[in-house]
This record gives C-alpha cells, sequence and structure tokens, in this order.
C-alpha cells in the first residue's frame, strides 16, 4: 500500500514522515492553514530521501505559475487539486503530475486520462478531513495507480482501504492535533495501519516508490 502524508511544514515533519516509512510526502504551496513558500519547501525537499516522492500541491492557480512553484521548490511532481482542465495537464508537460479531485458524475477515473501519473479521489472540500461515500466507487471503479483521501485517520484507513481497494492513501488533517500542525505519534500510526491487513485479511497493493516509476 503506498501511503503519502501530506501538508507537512517542519523539518520534524519530514523525518517523522520518513522514518515512519511514507512512500511520499506532501507540501501546499498555495492558500491553506498548511501552505508553506517555494522557498521553505525546498529547504525541506533537500532532507526527503531518493527513495521518496516529494510532491507539491496547489489549488485554484493557473497552470503556469503552478509550474513555476514546482520548480521553485525542487519537488519531484506537482499535484493539481481541483477541476483542472485537460489543457492544464498538456501545459505542463515535462512535469510528473498528480491528477486530484472529487468523484463526480463527470470524473474521469482512468489514471492517466489527463496525462498524469496518479489519480487521487478526494472529499468535495479538500483538506477538510470530510469522509465522503465510498459507495460511490461502485459505479466508478478508478483503474491504475490511485489514491484515496479524503476523511482517513489511523483508526479507519483499514477499513476504507477494504472497502475502496485503492492502490494507495493520502491523508492530512486525519494526523493532525491541530488544523494545520502534524501529530507525529499519528502519522506513525497512520502509516503502520494503512500497511496492516484490511479486515477481510487480503492483500494490499505492493508499496514503494519502483512501483509507480
Amino acid at each position: 500500500m503506498f501511503v503519502k502524508l501530506c501538508g507537512l511544514r517542519t523539518e520534524e515533519d519530514v523525518v517523522t514522515a520518513v522514518a515512519a516509512g511514507a512512500d511520499a510526502v506532501g507540501f501546499v504551496l498555495t492558500a491553506s492553514p498548511r501552505r508553506i513558500s517555494a522557498e521553505r519547501a525546498r529547504r525541506l525537499v533537500a532532507d526527503v530521501p531518493s527513495h521518496v516522492l516529494s510532491v507539491g500541491v496547489v489549488h485554484g492557480i493557473p497552470a503556469a505559475e503552478a509550474g513555476a512553484l514546482a520548480r521553485a521548490s525542487g519537488v519531484d511532481a506537482l499535484q493539481l487539486h481541483g477541476s483542472y482542465p485537460r489543457a492544464a495537464f498538456d501545459e505542463l508537460a515535462g512535469l510528473r503530475l498528480l491528477r486530484a479531485t472529487a468523484l463526480t458524475a463527470d470524473t474521469d477515473v482512468r489514471t492517466g486520462a489527463y496525462g498524469e501519473e496518479w489519480l487521487l479521489l478526494d472529499s468535495p472540500v479538500a483538506g477538510s478531513g470530510e469522509r465522503w461515500d465510498l459507495g460511490a466507487l461502485d459505479d466508478a471503479r478508478p483503474s491504475g495507480n490511485w489514491l484515496l483521501a479524503g476523511g482517513l485517520t489511523p483508526a479507519n484507513v483499514r477499513a476504507a482501504i477494504a472497502a475502496a481497494r485503492p492502490w494507495g492513501v493520502d491523508v492530512s488533517s486525519g494526523v493532525e492535533s491541530s488544523r494545520g500542525v502534524k501529530d507525529h505519534n499519528l502519522m506513525r500510526e497512520f502509516v503502520t495501519a494503512a500497511r496492516q491487513l484490511p479486515p477481510d485479511g487480503r492483500a494490499a497493493a505492493p508499496s514503494g516508490l519502483d512501483a509507480v516509476q
């Protein structure tokens, strides 16, 4: 199971995520309680080992600006979060991209449909910690390397994995002591829980950055 810990803001957050065994770490570069500057992100990315994917997360800004932030921060990949059109992904050709969106009747759930490497399905209000109806996946089963997000915590991630069968999971608010402040114990607990066999006992998808390159 591929695990991404998002919204990291401090050196301690990064050290904890890496030591816990996260496959990817995310840095929010646009308006959010978790926002950090591109310069700050670059300093944090310097502490991320090569086997862990570093991801810059943006929302609500033009593609050109998003690309400039990604390059300035030195991240491995850029996450476009929200209703970005296919043209935005085309404009960012050459960057490793993650398409993050809520599941609606119009969502293309094929990973790579917009030229991205990964697809992330989140709650309608990103970063809110709100859960969403996983039953909607019955009629829109994603394909490829896709991550489940939205309201996940160490207490419910195993059940969510069993219900949704994602390739990976992403968490931010579910491992915080207060909005924007990471709880390092919860971070460790989340990674451990996500890697355990789900309640039905079936093995989860393999983890590791090699699986996505």
